[in-house]
C-alpha cells in the first residue's frame, strides 16, 4: 500500500545537489530528520554529499543519468531506509510521474500531489485553471502549436512580439521571444530543443509578450485542509536570458489594489488545483499596471530565502509539516522586513553572461548584521558545464528596502571567488544603478536593452598546479558512508584558454571559435555553404543554456570540426569562414 500524506518522516532522501541539497540537508537536521544524498561523479566530493548523514553514487555524469533518472533516485531511497523524497528544485522536482512513482514506491512525497502537478505544470491547463478562477491573463493559444506556422498565424493575429514557453518547462528554459516574423522558425525550434533537454518533453504554447514587464510573484503554502497561505509577494524582474539574477520581498511599489488581487488569484488557482504543499504563483505586470497571470511553479524556488527572510517561516520545515498531515496553523504572515537575494553564478557578466566552468581558487563570504550565505560550493571546488551555474545565494535584510540595499552594497564588497568568472561585479553595478535602487524603473530585460555592461571579459589569474608529487583526497563509498583517503599523486597541469570576447563568441580572421566550453546541439550550415554575415551557424548548450554562434563575416564554410553531441572546450576552432 502506497503511502501518503499523514504518515511520520524519520530519514528523508534529497533528490537534488548544490546549494539547494545543503539546504534541505540543513532542514533535516532542525527537523530531526536523517538525510540521504547522492551524487554523480562531478559530484563526489561536493558540500551536500558530505554533509548528508548518508550519500550514494548515481553512477554517471550527465543529468539524465544521475538527478534526472527516476530509477535509480527510488532505488536508491529503498537501499538508504528512507521513508521520504524531497526533489529540492529543478531535476524531477515538477515531474508528476516521478511524483508518482515516488508514492507508489511506498515513499512520502514532499510536494504537491501528482495530479496538482500535471495540471499547474502543464502552462496550457495551469492559463485554463486561472481563467476559471477569473484571474488575469493575456491572449494565448489553447492548446499546445503544433509547429512554427501556427506561432506566425497567432502574431499575424494578435501581434509582436510573442511569447513561444515550453509547457512543461519552468525557470525560463524553453522560454523564446519572437519580435520579428522571420526569426519565428529558429525560435521555435530552440525552445523545443531547450524543453526537451530541461524538462524531457518538447510541447510549447504561445501568447502575447508584454513589453517590458515586472515579474512578481506569491510564495505559498496549502495545507492538507485546503488551508492557503500567501506567505508574501517576490519581484524577480532582474533577469538576462530570461533567468532570475536578483530577487526581493516583498515586492516593492505595488499598490494595495495589485496586491490583493495577486493574493486572491493565487489561493483561487491553488484551491482549484487541488494543490497541497509549496508553491509559487507567477504573473507579470505591465507598465500601464496590467496583472497577467503566467504560470505556477509546483515546487520550493531559488528565491524562497527571502520570503523566509521577511516572515521567520521556514518553508523547507513547513514542507515537512504539510508531508506529515500537520495543518500550517497561521494565516498569511504579517511582513516585517525587507530581503533581497543576489544568485551568485559561475557566470562572465564581461561575455554576455557565458555560463563559465572552472576551478574556485579563493572563497571568502561576507558575514554581519542581515546576511545569509546559502551555498553548495567552496575553495576548491571544481564547476563542470553538466548542471546550471548556481553556486550560492547572497540574501541581505534590512528593516527598510534602503537598508538591505546598504547592506548588500557592503556585502557584495566583502563577497570574494577567484578561479573562475562570477556575476559578482554585476551585482555590486547594479547597487550603483538608480532604476534600480531608487525609481525601480526595472523590467525582465532590463539588463539586454539598457543596463550599460562595461565589465571585461574574465581572466583567469591563477597558476598551474605544479607536477611535483602534492596530497590528494579520494573518495569512497561503503553502504552509503563516504570515506576520504589521503593520497600523494602528480598534480595535473591545468591548461587554461581565454575565448576572444563576443557577444556570440570568439573569431578572428577566418576562424569561429567557441566563446565557452560547451555541447554542440545544432548545426546550421554544411561544408563548403555560403553564409552572410549575422546568420546562424552552430548551437552550443552549456549549464543548461543555450548559445547560439553566428557569422561573424560573409564567406564560405570550411574545415567544418563540429559534431552534434560532443563537449568543446573555450576557444576551439570549430569551423572556418574564407572570404570568396
Amino acid at each position: 500500500m502506497a503511502r501518503g500524506q499523514g504518515d511520520e518522516m524519520k530519514r528523508v532522501l534529497i533528490a537534488n545537489r548544490g546549494e539547494i541539497a545543503v539546504r534541505i540537508i540543513r532542514a533535516c537536521r532542525d527537523h530531526n530528520l536523517e538525510s540521504v544524498a547522492v551524487y554523480s561523479q562531478e559530484d563526489r566530493s561536493s558540500i551536500h554529499a558530505g554533509m548528508a548523514d548518508s550519500a550514494y553514487s548515481l553512477a554517471g555524469t550527465t543529468a539524465l543519468q544521475t538527478y534526472l533518472n527516476s530509477e535509480k533516485l527510488i532505488a536508491i531511497a529503498k537501499e538508504s531506509g528512507a521513508d521520504a523524497v524531497h526533489p529540492g528544485y529543478g531535476f524531477l522536482s515538477e515531474n508528476a510521474e516521478f511524483a508518482q512513482a515516488v508514492i507508489d514506491a511506498g515513499l512520502i512525497w514532499i510536494g504537491p500531489p501528482p495530479a496538482a502537478i500535471r495540471l499547474l505544470g502543464d502552462k496550457v491547463s495551469a492559463r485554463k485553471i486561472a481563467a476559471k478562477v477569473g484571474a488575469p491573463l493575456v491572449a494565448g493559444t489553447p492548446d499546445p502549436v503544433a509547429g512554427f506556422e501556427e506561432v506566425i498565424a497567432f502574431a499575424k493575429e494578435h501581434g509582436l512580439p510573442v511569447a513561444i514557453k515550453a509547457a512543461h518547462g519552468g525557470g525560463g528554459r524553453g522560454l523564446k521571444v519572437a519580435r520579428s516574423i522571420e526569426e519565428i522558425p529558429e525560435l521555435f525550434a530552440s525552445a523545443v530543443r531547450e524543453a526537451i533537454s530541461g524538462f524531457g518533453r518538447g510541447e510549447c504554447f504561445v501568447e502575447r509578450y508584454l513589453d517590458k514587464p515586472r515579474h512578481v510573484e506569491t510564495q505559498v503554502l496549502v495545507d492538507k485542509y485546503a488551508h492557503v497561505v500567501v506567505v508574501s509577494t517576490r519581484d524577480c524582474s532582474l533577469q538576462r536570458r530570461h533567468q532570475k539574477l536578483v530577487e526581493e520581498a516583498p515586492a516593492p511599489f505595488l499598490t494595495d489594489a495589485q496586491n490583493e488581487e495577486l493574493y486572491r488569484s493565487s489561493k483561487a488557482i491553488m484551491k482549484e488545483a487541488g494543490y497541497v504543499g509549496a508553491g509559487t504563483c507567477e504573473f507579470l505586470i505591465g507598465t500601464d499596471g496590467t496583472i497577467s497571470f503566467l504560470e505556477v511553479n509546483t515546487r520550493l524556488q531559488v528565491e524562497h530565502p527571502v520570503s523566509e527572510e521577511v516572515t521567520g517561516i521556514d518553508l523547507v520545515r513547513e514542507q515537512f509539516r504539510i508531508a506529515m498531515g500537520e495543518p500550517l496553523g497561521f494565516d498569511d504572515p504579517v511582513i516585517r522586513s525587507h530581503s533581497i537575494e543576489f544568485r551568485i553564478n559561475g557566470e562572465d557578466p564581461g561575455r554576455s553572461f557565458l555560463p563559465a566552468p572552472g576551478h574556485i581558487t579563493k572563497w571568502i563570504v561576507p558575514t554581519g548584521p542581515g546576511i545569509r550565505i546559502d551555498a553548495g560550493f567552496g575553495a576548491g571546488d571544481t564547476i563542470g558545464g553538466n548542471f546550471d551555474s548556481l553556486l550560492a545565494k547572497l540574501i541581505v535584510t534590512g528593516a527598510t528596502r534602503g537598508q538591505a540595499i546598504e547592506r548588500a552594497r557592503r556585502a557584495l564588497a566583502e563577497f570574494t571567488i577567484d578561479g573562475l568568472a562570477t556575476v559578482l561585479p554585476f551585482h555590486r553595478a547594479i547597487l550603483e544603478d538608480s532604476a534600480f535602487t531608487e525609481d525601480f524603473n526595472i523590467y525582465t530585460s532590463y539588463i539586454e536593452s539598457e543596463f550599460v555592461n562595461n565589465f571585461e571579459a574574465f581572466v583567469s589569474t591563477s597558476q598551474p598546479l605544479q607536477t611535483h608529487m602534492a596530497p590528494e583526497y579520494l573518495v569512497t563509498e561503503v553502504n552509503g558512508k563516504r570515506f576520504e583517503i589521503l593520497v600523494h599523486a602528480p598534480a595535473p597541469v591545468v591548461k587554461r584558454h581565454r575565448a576572444k570576447v563576443g557577444m556570440t563568441g570568439g573569431s578572428g580572421g577566418s576562424a569561429l571559435t567557441s566563446p565557452m566550453q560547451g555541447t554542440v546541439v545544432k548545426i546550421a550550415v554544411i561544408e563548403g555553404a555560403h553564409v552572410q554575415a549575422g546568420d546562424l551557424i552552430i548551437v552550443l548548450e552549456a549549464m543548461k543554456m543555450e548559445q547560439p554562434l553566428i557569422a561573424h563575416k560573409s564567406g564560405l564554410i570550411s574545415n567544418l570540426t563540429a559534431v552534434i553531441g560532443t563537449t568543446v572546450s573555450s576557444a576551439t576552432v570549430l569551423c572556418e569562414i574564407i572570404d570568396v
